[in-house]
């Protein structure tokens, strides 16, 4: 099942895995590294977003190390399968990506920043992969919470796409969609979570990497 067309292939919702009603497993309470508690609800002034940069490990890592962000957590998004574990994510049969939440203080990190640092952390021309990982969980996406995310991840989105094509990449594949019911955040398993934290796996696995084409979001443009 790991090697079925699925693996490039999103499933349409009738042939998705059942899923369950609850979650398979227990979230550790609090982030490894930043100390913070992982689920909500959170401080009042805070706000929350959505990224799907490839293998979720090193795409959290980026993030948490970024200032303004309280908690980051890894999970399962933009799917059809209820509470999906990760064997199941990995089959390509829940449509899920991998993705990281990322609870974040406006006034320090504004969220066009966290959008630079997206971009510019993985390459979105790719598809159903990154690197070396191939599947559609893989796929590069960015998941929003109010009308005002959606309308600066999409211009963003723009922004960049037309340095990329100036340094000869191809279009963006990148799914820009709301948040919302039809897309909820399944928190992954607790091994996942912060998983190259110094404590966890300091040396572990990292498939991510940029174009190292820069994203000119958030730069104010040149007057003159």
């Amino acid at each position: 099942m790991l090697f079925s067309r699925f693996k490039t292939h999103l499933p349409a919702p009738e042939e998705a895995l059942t899923g369950r009603p609850e979650p398979a497993f227990a979230v550790p309470e609090r982030h490894t590294v930043l100390g913070n508690p992982l689920l909500g609800p959170y401080p009042d002034g805070l706000e929350v977003a959505d990224f799907g940069l490839g293998c979720f490990w090193g795409a959290e890592r980026k993030f948490w190390q970024a200032e303004g962000v309280w908690t980051t957590l890894v999970g399962y998004q933009g799917g059809h399968t209820p509470n999906p574990t990760y064997e199941e994510v990995c089959s390509g049969h829940t449509g899920h990506t991998e993705a990281v939440r990322v609870v974040f203080d406006p006034a320090v990190v504004p969220y066009t920043s966290l959008l630079k640092l997206f971009w510019e952390s993985h390459d979105p021309t790719q598809g159903f992969r990154q690197g070396n990982d191939v599947g559609t969980q893989y796929r590069s996406a960015i998941y929003t919470h109010s009308p005002a995310q959606q309308q600066a991840a999409e211009a963003s989105r723009d922004a960049y796409r037309t340095v990329l094509h100036n340094s000869g990449y191809a279009d963006i594949t990148t799914e820009i969609l709301p948040a919302d019911t039809t897309r909820p955040f399944y928190p992954a398993e607790a091994y996942h979570q912060q998983y190259l934290s110094d404590t966890k796996n300091p040396n572990g696995y990292c498939g991510i990497g940029g174009t190292g084409v820069s994203c000119p979001v958030g730069v104010a443009p040149t007057e003159g």
